[in-house]
């Protein structure tokens, strides 16, 4: 299938096939006015409230076992997942250079390095993501999601962790960085529409960038070991993320799981979502700074949602038994509180997930973490309740 036919395929999964531009299509999504045509300020396209989903990665190397856990746990906003544990080409950053389009890099002692021509490392990143949406495809069969979040890594992220031929990083050449930019968007963009186009539902993509605080801060380490790249300008980086959100043209989120996670940058560039990792002091309602605390509250006085990573991404130690839903949605209602928002409201301006990627937590937690994501999503549609 053509990149044309699978664009077109998404649109008619999506309901927009025969839509005229300015018009409302099936099931309320909004058509591209064309030049000259006034403007108009629709709703955003956004999940059902009550949602909740998962970071990305599980612990195991079974696709389909995977992609029925997760379809099975959270059937309004389910993910495609991730699992790091195959290796080479399964890790964040060799999935995300699997999708470049016309650039390609190699497995070298450092890391990953670009190179002339694709090799076996990316044809193995192709091959994982193939059989991951076969099993995700087959899943949905049972299910039938009417949303779906995919993850790779930003743009800054990968720019970071992709070295030139001279051994420095990409992010060092200002050129490289917009080509591999350039690249992730195209890529992503066919992605999208396979996986909308297979499944029928529409797409969310989750763009994750830990990095982004050492890239702000300047505190990449050169290939020596003695200095550090320079930083790059908040500007520039959230232009670069806002041209990155606009050109994909489905619903964005940015997740960085960093205590130092820049929200105000993050909730700038017209994404649907700002990912955190809740279960970090500096986004605690006890322990945050006012500052952080003004970020939160403003992202969410402007209607953006934030995925609240409220669930350990690893099972708690020590004799104290696990968390469960009550405590844990008590966390979300206390944050609510002190920001003075009504309870309710989580249920739209937060999307409950595990803290992180649960590639490092047994299976048994890795499920039972889903199992309270979903349930802290219930909490939030009835918090009177709890």
């Amino acid at each position: 299938m053509s990149t044309d036919d699978a664009l077109e395929a998404a649109l008619a999964a999506a309901g927009l096939a025969g839509a005229r531009p300015a018009q409302t299509a099936a099931g309320g999504a909004i058509v591209v006015p064309e030049a000259g045509d006034p403007p108009a300020s629709p709703e955003p396209v956004r999940w059902p409230a009550g949602a909740a989903t998962g970071v990305g990665s599980l612990p195991g190397t079974d696709a389909r076992e995977a992609a029925a856990t997760v379809t099975g746990e959270f059937q309004v906003l389910p993910h495609l997942a991730e699992l790091p544990d195959r290796g080479v080409g399964a890790d964040m950053i060799g999935r995300a250079a699997g999708l470049l389009v016309d650039l390609a890099v190699e497995v070298v002692p450092s890391g990953y390095r670009v190179t002339a021509r694709p090799g076996h490392e990316h044809r193995r990143a192709v091959d994982l993501r193939k059989g991951d949406l076969d099993a995700l495809d087959e899943a949905c069969e049972r299910t039938r999601p009417a949303w779906l979040k995919v993850q790779a890594a930003g743009p800054w992220t990968l720019a970071a962790n992709v070295e030139l031929h001279s051994g420095h990083r990409v992010l060092t050449d200002p050129g490289a960085v917009r080509e591999f930019r350039a690249s992730l968007v195209e890529g992503l963009r066919g992605h999208v529409a396979e996986v909308a186009a297979r499944t029928g539902a529409r797409v969310v993509v989750q763009l994750d960038e830990p990095s982004l605080p050492a890239v702000l801060a300047g505190a990449l380490p050169t290939p020596s070991g003695y200095g550090t790249v320079a930083a790059v300008p908040a500007p520039e980086v959230q232009d670069a993320l806002r041209d990155v959100v606009t050109a994909l043209e489905v619903p964005v989120v940015l997740h960085c799981c960093a205590a130092a996670a820049p929200l105000r940058l993050l909730a700038g560039t017209g994404a649907a979502a700002v990912g955190i990792d809740a279960t970090l002091p500096a986004f605690a309602a006890a322990t945050a700074r006012a500052a952080t605390l003004d970020a939160i509250g403003e992202i969410w006085d402007a209607g953006t949602p934030l995925l609240l990573g409220l669930v350990p991404a690893t099972e708690p130690g020590g004799d104290a038994p696990p968390p469960g839903a009550r405590e844990l949605a008590a966390r979300a209602f206390e944050l609510a509180d002190r920001l003075g928002f009504a309870r309710h409201r989580l249920a739209e301006l937060a999307v409950p997930t595990p803290a992180c990627g649960l590639a490092g937590a047994s299976p048994q937690w890795a499920r039972r973490a889903m199992a309270l994501a979903r349930e802290l999503g219930e909490a939030f549609l009835d918090p009177d309740d709890r």
